[in-house]
């Protein structure tokens, strides 16, 4: 059966960027393989409003490893009282990895969010970015440009799985968004089962409906 959109929800489109995809600096498991299902449904305009968010790191970003000399990718450190993973260098700004896939026909989206561009602080969520030096998470300004478009609906997908789209979802239900995750237009960092598992009962646990998007119509 088919999933009524209501006229008040938008497509959120996380991250997807040839960085996060195979061969890219920091690949996610098959993330290429969202792309053309992607484009199919942006071509079907079911959404009022779509807005895609953007990896945008300065060059020393805080969160590459490389930027920590002795560290490795994937460690984790701790800084401003939270757990930091290190990250290969990706998504620089102005970098062909950083830019929105080209296999995707981007011009029925509304708006591109930028974010991770502050030096010093990472960000996975497309609502807020991570922990700052004042223990704030900064607005990147998407929750109040989709309230001003009367939006309070919105259905995640993107990259990764259990990373950037978890973070937006989460942050969608806190902030008062009613919230869909839609399962085959996501991928995982990596293909470990039991991460994929937990990743799935973590959407459960914060109320967050997990569809496939041949479900909508």
């Amino acid at each position: 059966m088919s999933e009524p959109i209501s006229r008040r929800a938008a497509l959120i489109l996380v991250d997807v960027q040839p960085d996060f995809m195979p061969g890219g600096a920091l690949a996610c498991h098959e993330g290429d393989a969202i792309v053309p299902g992607i484009d199919r449904l942006l071509k079907r305009q079911l959404f009022q409003h779509a807005v895609a968010t953007q990896d945008w790191h300065p060059a020393g970003h805080i969160s590459f490893a490389s930027s920590h000399p002795g560290r490795e990718p994937f460690e984790r450190i701790p800084l401003y009282g939270h757990a930091q993973t290190l990250w290969p260098t990706h998504c620089v700004q102005d970098t062909p990895g950083a830019a929105l896939h080209p296999g995707i026909d981007w011009s029925s989206v509304d708006t591109v969010i930028r974010k991770g561009d502050d030096p010093r602080v990472d960000s996975y969520s497309g609502f807020r970015e991570n922990h700052g030096p004042d223990g704030q998470r900064p607005s990147t300004g998407l929750a109040d440009w989709l309230r001003g478009h009367d939006v309070d609906e919105v259905y995640v997908c993107g990259l990764a799985r259990d990373v950037c789209v978890l973070w937006t979802a989460q942050d969608a239900v806190e902030l008062g968004f009613r919230t869909h995750v839609l399962w085959d237009l996501t991928r995982p960092v990596s293909p470990d089962a039991e991460v994929d598992l937990a990743t799935r009962v973590r959407y459960d646990q914060l109320g967050v409906n997990v569809i496939d998007s041949s479900a909508l119509g």
